[in-house]
């Protein structure tokens, strides 16, 4: 094993009252009381308007929507050398949408992270998806308590096998007791009882449990159900005990309120086990199936306890086999039925009992935490690994790391009205004005600059991009404008139909995207106004901005029926050429290659993950795949189409002059095939198109100025342009936030299909 030193936990800790706190609690304790004597720390969340006086093995806690906290957290754990960071993940304990705070601080961590699931969505929300999917690609390796866990992330997220680990919910060594010995110490002498334990919510069941008990007390009058823990705390906060007092109402009512005893308190672990000890039967009365885990039902069955549950996941595979018993969702008769069966039948009680505590005993603390430890070892070998292996092929020694993006000559490129065209070398051209093309490029940059791990512009700056585009709309004629003179005069009514797909890109990204929640109904409802035109537009590039564009918006107005169906006519148009031009050794859409070619690809890989349509992402995948051969240098290099070569007739390729919106599409088109298929070759491809930007290119010069972040507008056949326009730059900074966040995601290719859920 390798020799691990310090550990961090990411979670919540006791003294806050959850499940999660617990566990991160139990979890820490058992690896740091273990003989590999490794140092642990917890990083805790805390939830707002609470404070919690924490044990020292807090070495920090976060303000749950306090987004500077998460990134001082990554901060110091970065600092304080860390081998590997393990966080509980769990929705509802992190700040931001669905809870994406958490991604900023993962994505900033130099250690590998081991992402325990607390639960896996059958039926994620598109932003659950997002955050999830994000928290997947950044962790090493995912732990999920179950195997409906594991089926759950290969079939709904497309999480690779080999990423996957199975580790049971640990639970106390104990010895095997009678419940008569600690009845005594609690009061509960000569009684039957039945205990639930956990924080109160209506989830839970508690009701139909109440409902059960006038069945029981027919075959055990002795008997008691004893209700044990505080409501949940967030309940209290909104509700405050309402939920309580109406299971005390129905006690009275059924007139059994000397057979159910509610404790309102949050018990320490000592005292939690006296009480598991002391029972004769423990009730899970779920209400639904999607709970992936049940700290209350490990613990129970671990301290060998007679169960009876309702079928949710975890009690489905941890009570099979006669281990347990399962009865149906909110059926009161059902569960009386088969809890009096158990009070009134001791010797089956007892088998039942000493199976739950023998097959529990590979699952303690101690067990738990030797496999916590295990990969723990393994992601730092590999991860050692990685960083002590040096590059071997030209390309990857040319490629630099994706540093953090210069904006100085971004900038420089601006003034109050937008981004310029063009510019003389380094400087501004005023010549040539503006384009809604470039400023519509720009809004992309501020949006993905809203990412975790990024920086965001000057919001003067995203809002300048913004009002540009929103100028360029013609309500006349129902389209945007494109170029503008430096006297802030339109030069036309309408642009091309591709420089409207772009901006239609850009306002579906932005109202899906942009930081401010203003920007992002503005961005929504322009883009209703200027899609319905693309209907009748003939250029596939303008089809596929636009699917690009309908990806984020689609994400955020799900019900807009006219968008879904666009959305559907514009890929099956892409489908029907590339269908129709397809034929040996041309896998296009086209019977010539020109600008901008991998976002045709890009779009309808998007466009199938979004919809599940396998056959728009094979589509994508494979005239991708092509694209990347014929992109492809006999040294290796990526060589992106040349201008010279663009035409709609021949399939003649030229290599030169190759510009900087080529690379920037094809990294982004490779990061939608890694997403999809989690095939590194993706990765390796994408590199390969960004280290063209500093010299793994035909003439090997850097096209970028790494110091100021400008870029050239591209390479002629002996020499570097060295003008230096406002596309260049803004492709050049797509191009590296995109490289960025794919870098920042891991993932290990895999034999199997990865789309073998889509593609069955």
């Amino acid at each position: 094993m390798n020799q691990l030193k310090d550990i961090a936990f990411i979670g919540n800790s006791l003294p806050r009252r959850c499940g999660i706190a617990t566990f991160t609690t139990d979890l820490q304790q058992a690896v740091s009381k273990s003989p590999a004597r490794v140092a642990t720390a917890i990083v805790a969340m805390t939830d707002h308007g609470h404070v919690y006086d924490y044990p020292p093995e807090v070495r920090l806690a976060i303000a749950d929507n306090n987004l500077d906290d998460y990134i001082h957290a990554a901060d110091v754990l970065n600092a304080g050398n860390f081998d590997v960071a393990c966080l509980q993940h769990e929705f509802g304990i992190f700040g931001g949408e669905d809870g994406d705070h958490i991604v900023a601080l993962l994505s900033r961590l130099k250690m590998p992270i081991v992402t325990t699931l607390h639960t896996v969505l059958a039926e994620p929300s598109i932003g659950q998806r997002r955050v999830l999917n994000e928290i997947i690609d950044l962790s090493a390796k995912v732990v999920v308590m179950a195997e409906k866990g594991r089926t759950l992330l290969s079939q709904v997220y497309h999480v690779p096998a080999g990423k996957i680990e199975v580790v049971p919910h640990g639970i106390p060594d104990m010895p095997f007791l009678e419940p008569a010995f600690s009845k005594a110490d609690l009061g509960f002498d000569g009684r039957s009882v039945i205990l639930t334990f956990g924080l109160l919510s209506p989830n839970k069941g508690i009701e139909v449990m109440i409902d059960a008990m006038p069945l029981i007390l027919e075959s055990r009058p002795d008997a008691v159900y004893v209700i044990l823990g505080a409501t949940h705390p967030n309940l209290v906060r909104d509700h405050g005990e309402a939920y309580r007092e109406s299971l005390v109402k129905r006690v009275n009512e059924l007139g059994i309120e000397n057979s159910v005893v509610f404790l309102d308190r949050f018990v320490d672990k000592a005292t939690l086990l006296e009480f598991i000890s002391m029972c004769d039967v423990y009730a899970t009365p779920y209400l639904n199936a999607a709970q992936m885990t049940s700290g209350t039902l490990a613990y129970s069955f671990g301290l060998g306890k007679a169960v009876v549950s309702t079928p949710y996941w975890h009690a489905q595979e941890l009570l099979a086999e006669g281990r347990g018993v399962l009865v149906p969702f909110g059926d009161a008769t059902a569960i009386g039925r088969e809890i009096s069966s158990l009070l009134t039948d001791d010797t089956r009680r007892d088998e039942m009992r000493r199976r739950a505590y023998e097959t529990s005993r590979p699952t303690t603390w101690q067990k738990t935490a030797e496999h916590y430890l295990a990969l723990f070892s393994q992601v730092s070998l590999q991860n050692s690994a990685r960083q002590a292996v040096p590059p071997t092929s030209v390309v990857m020694r040319k490629t630099p790391t994706p540093v953090e993006p210069q904006l100085g000559y971004f900038m420089s490129m601006c003034d109050d009205t937008g981004l310029f065209q063009h510019a003389v070398y380094s400087v501004p051209d005023r010549l040539h004005g503006y384009c809604v093309d470039d400023n519509a490029r720009a809004l992309l940059l501020s949006v993905a600059l809203n990412e975790p791990g990024e920086r965001l512009l000057p919001e003067k700056l995203a809002s300048r991009f913004a009002s540009f585009v929103q100028h360029a709309w013609n309500p006349d004629e129902k389209h945007f404008r494109n170029f503008m003179g430096f006297d802030r005069r339109w030069r036309e009514d309408k642009g091309s139909e591709d420089s409207h797909g772009r901006t239609l890109w850009a306002l579906g990204e932005c109202a899906r995207g942009d930081a401010s929640p203003s920007r992002r109904a503005w961005a929504a409802g322009l883009f209703a106004q200027a899609l319905p035109i693309v209907e009748g537009f003939g250029s596939p590039r303008a089809w596929a901005f636009a699917l690009l564009g309908l990806d984020g918006y689609c994400a955020v107005s799900p019900h807009d029926t006219l968008a879904h169906r666009i959305r559907s006519t514009l890929a099956d148009r892409l489908m029907d050429i590339f269908l129709r031009v397809e034929g040996t050794g041309w896998s296009w859409f086209e019977e010539g290659l020109s600008y901008d070619n991998a976002r045709l690809s890009q779009a309808l890989i998007a466009t199938g993950l979004s919809t599940e349509r396998p056959d728009y992402v094979k589509a994508g995948l494979k005239s991708l795949r092509w694209l990347m051969t014929i992109q492809t240098s006999p040294e290796g290099l990526f060589r992106p189409v040349g201008t010279n070569g663009f035409t709609d007739r021949t399939r003649e390729v030229k290599l030169f002059d190759q510009q900087p919106l080529e690379a920037a599409a094809t990294i982004a088109a490779c990061h939608a095939a890694w997403r999809v298929s989690h095939d590194i070759i993706w990765k390796e491809e994408a590199a390969k198109a960004f280290a063209w930007f500093f010299g793994s290119n035909d003439l090997s010069l850097p096209v970028v100025d790494l110091e100021t972040g400008s870029c050239r507008d591209g390479l002629h056949p002996k020499r570097l342009n060295e003008n230096r326009g406002g596309e260049s730059v803004v492709c050049y900074l797509l191009g590296l936030v995109e490289f960025r966040k794919l870098s920042r995601a891991s993932g290990h290719p895999s034999t199997l299909a990865p789309l073998r859920a889509l593609t069955a």
